[in-house]
């Protein structure tokens, strides 16, 4: 029986990491004050990690933004209205359009983590402006992951999913689940991995962390050789005819050509330079290869360092090659709702590349590294003005100072955000948005396969001050510009009128008929449906009105997979019933039930086939045989970024929500620092060829020798002091990073270590 306290618990999500785990939350006096996980949602049921029981240093804390502001010439930031904030970067915009074209305007961010309605919002003003330029901390992570999807399954939006829960054999690279989670509720899952003999864990990291520690089989690799293991391992696998032939001949093409590679791997050399023993290789390769069901978890661990978009590439191969795709306890494709990613083919010239790199879009994304250089660039056709939505790239993007730098050269920089970020300060304006539970949210984080959730979260606060959710801060400013009109009555007279029953289907037909007699009015679809069906949804949940169309679609598209799922309806009524329960159930919904069928209908090639045999990437295996070593200028590596237990991302601020690690530690092995004449807790100077931050250090002999690592998440300035940690970009380089998708090394960084002399 539920308590009373159960009983009158609002239903939420954490909002910290992709997984985004329902949550039940009790709040008094405006104040959360009990946060558990929530039984009732359908991915997660019940599970929590620490971390989101600290949400309330989001919630509430001093640097939270309160009215729209413009900074003065001296610096410092005044309060004006909406209106005048508004009008004024309305007519800026504008006249920036007007006067150099889409190509002088660029996108930072837009949606942040679990933030995703607003991105739907947010991004139609790259489309007011006519440009295609948009950057995003995906573009800076998983684009060279998105990139291999494109080629092998013939789209960049084919996104593959891992079913380690029920995989005999699992193979975490790169990652730190236990920290970093990613995998459905992460410490109960790796707990049963670990206690079932007849299953088997492998962990490969160059440190032995919270989820190698529980590992059956650790293989402490070499940083920065994680391609050589791999390319080992694929080279045992079909050496010893391990490879799954029916598969391959059924599935996929390409792999006589892949197959002519691998067999001339040099396994012994390769191995040799990953630092492992050849009979740890060569066992889980075999154990690997010839398990029941056996998938691949990988992380920024192998996506940030060397050989990005290669790593992405090779372990995909692992578990094609042996034939562990679309089925139970393998790897697999998975379905979305909110599209939070394109395709954008740089084989296409409709994609425009750069003015400065010539950089190509992915996923249509573009990367981060080359910003601050797009900014600086002395042609015409500069960056002039941008916006940053729930993001904070001055610390978040490789190599703060050239952030620093570029964007004092800005013509126009206006910031998003719930808080007064390093970013925000750099900007003219500062617009503030409602915090996520203070508005209607959701998350596009939609990784699961074969049953797939999408949780609708309603507001539990008023938002503070002025602040404004993104569907209002971005529709006034398409009305304020010109694009859109503030009223349509037509379509509010419908929206009113038309019963719940109907499925919508007039108002989606008056809609479509509009957008056809207004095509300048297409790109701005989701705040005409917010100023108009929005006006007629409960509870004031107008910011999620454009989710009819996307339910539209997905009921159209997996049919079949939403009625396995309990909604029902018409071809015409479907997706209407799918909005109607995911309005209304506030617990999450489950939207689709697939078969392992149906993954060959996800993949995009026309053949509907895997297309093994990509040319850029035989050509990068086949160079890696001749690379030689980087130079040993800066002694150790450092990983940048580490997850540890109570660091998150950038949303927190407040340095009193960590229990520990307050500093953001320098970890050393033990006889590292010893040799270098650092004790426990001592001050050291960490320097790379970018820059230099004075650090703390901590011993910690999980860490192979001659390596370092710092968290992400620290450098924050909060109530004006500061900052608090190492501000961690200050030592990476745009330049040091993947030549083909520009993702930065960040768990790859030569830097020297030293004393801090008294």
């Amino acid at each position: 029986m539920k308590s009373e306290s159960d009983k009158n618990a609002e239903k939420t999500a954490c909002i910290l990491c992709s997984r985004n785990c329902g949550l039940a939350v009790t709040i008094e006096n405006g104040k959360f004050t009990r946060i558990r996980g929530d039984e009732e949602h359908p991915v997660s049921r019940g599970y929590i990690c620490q971390k989101a029981a600290r949400l309330e240093h989001y919630q509430d804390h001093e640097d939270r933004l309160r009215h729209p502001l413009k900074r003065q010439p001296d610096g410092s930031f005044v309060r004006v209205s909406w209106d005048q904030a508004l009008d004024d970067i309305a007519h800026r915009l504008t006249a920036i359009r007007q006067q150099h074209g889409g190509q002088a305007f660029a996108f930072y961010g837009g949606g942040g983590q679990g933030n995703h309605l607003g991105g739907m919002y947010s991004q139609q003003l790259h489309k007011a402006m006519k440009s295609r330029f948009v950057y995003s901390s995906l573009a800076q992570e998983k684009t060279g992951d998105f990139w291999v999807n494109g080629r092998l399954f013939g789209h960049q939006t084919c996104h593959t999913t891992e079913d380690v829960e029920h995989a005999d054999y699992v193979l975490f690279i790169g990652t730190n689940p236990y920290q970093a989670h990613g995998i459905p509720n992460a410490r109960d899952t790796l707990r049963e991995l670990q206690k079932n003999p007849d299953r088997t864990m492998v962990v490969v990291d160059p440190r032995r962390s919270e989820t190698a520690r529980q590992a059956d089989i650790h293989l402490q690799i070499k940083p920065g050789t994680d391609a050589f293991l791999m390319l080992a391992m694929l080279a045992i696998i079909v050496r010893g005819g391990l490879h799954d032939r029916e598969f391959l001949g059924q599935h996929c093409t390409g792999f006589d050509e892949l197959e002519c590679e691998l067999l001339a791997v040099p396994v012994a050399e390769y191995v040799q330079r990953t630092e492992l023993a050849a009979a740890d290789v060569e066992r889980v390769a075999r154990g690997f290869a010839t398990a029941k069901t056996a998938c691949v978890r990988i992380d920024l661990g192998i996506q940030q360092t060397l050989h990005t978009t290669l790593n992405g590439y090779l372990e995909k191969l692992l578990y094609l090659v042996t034939g562990n795709f679309g089925k139970r306890g393998g790897n697999n494709l998975h379905t979305f709702l909110l599209p939070l990613i394109g395709h954008s083919d740089e084989r296409n010239p409709k994609y425009p590349r750069t003015a400065r790199h010539r950089m190509f879009p992915i996923s249509g994304l573009y990367p981060p590294n080359i910003l601050p250089d797009e900014i600086e660039h002395e042609g015409e056709d500069r960056v002039r003005a941008m916006f940053v939505d729930s993001a904070n790239p001055a610390l978040t993007a490789a190599d703060t100072g050239a952030y620093e730098r570029s964007f004092g050269k800005l013509e126009l920089l206006v910031v998003v955000d719930v808080a007064m970020t390093e970013t925000a300060r750099l900007a003219h304006y500062v617009l503030p948005a409602a915090s996520q539970f203070e508005k209607w949210e959701a998350t596009g984080f939609n990784l699961e396969f074969p049953e797939n959730a999408f949780h609708l979260r309603h507001p539990l606060f008023v938002p503070l001050g002025e602040s404004l959710p993104e569907a209002e801060i971005y529709t006034r400013l398409l009305e304020k510009m010109d694009e859109i009109p503030s009223r349509f009555p037509l379509l509010e007279r419908i929206a009113r009128l038309e019963p719940s029953f109907s499925g919508h289907a007039a108002f989606l037909a008056a809609l479509a008929a509009t957008l056809r007699r207004k095509p300048r009015w297409q790109p701005y679809a989701a705040s005409i449906m917010y100023r108009t069906l929005g006006q007629s949804l409960p509870d004031d949940a107008s910011a999620a009105a454009p989710l009819l169309g996307l339910t539209t679609a997905y009921a159209k598209r997996h049919a079949a997979a939403v009625r396995r799922a309990g909604h029902q309806g018409n071809n015409l009524t479907l997706g209407a019933s799918l909005f109607r329960a995911i309005l209304e159930r506030r617990a999450g919904t489950l939207m689709s039930v697939h078969t392992f069928d149906d993954t060959w209908s996800l993949i995009r090639h026309p053949d509907r086939r895997i297309h093994l045999a990509i040319p850029e990437m035989l050509a990068e295996m086949r160079a890696l045989g001749s690379e030689t070593p980087p130079e040993a200028d800066y002694p150790f590596i450092l990983m940048a970024g580490e997850r540890r237990a109570y660091n998150a991302n950038q949303i927190y601020r407040d340095p009193a929500w960590r229990k520990v690690d307050r500093d953001g530690a320098l970890r050393l092995h033990p006889a590292d620092a010893q040799h270098l004449g650092l004790a426990d807790g001592a001050l050291a100077k960490c320097r790379s060829a970018t820059g230099e931050l004075q650090v703390m250090v901590e011993w910690n002999d999980n860490l192979r020798r001659g390596t370092a690592t710092l968290p992400h998440g620290y450098g924050q300035r909060y109530g004006g002091n500061g900052p608090f940690g190492p501000q961690i970009n200050r030592l990476t380089a745009s330049a040091h990073c993947d030549p083909l998708t520009r993702t930065p090394f960040h768990k790859y960084v030569p830097v020297h270590i030293e004393p801090v002399l008294s």
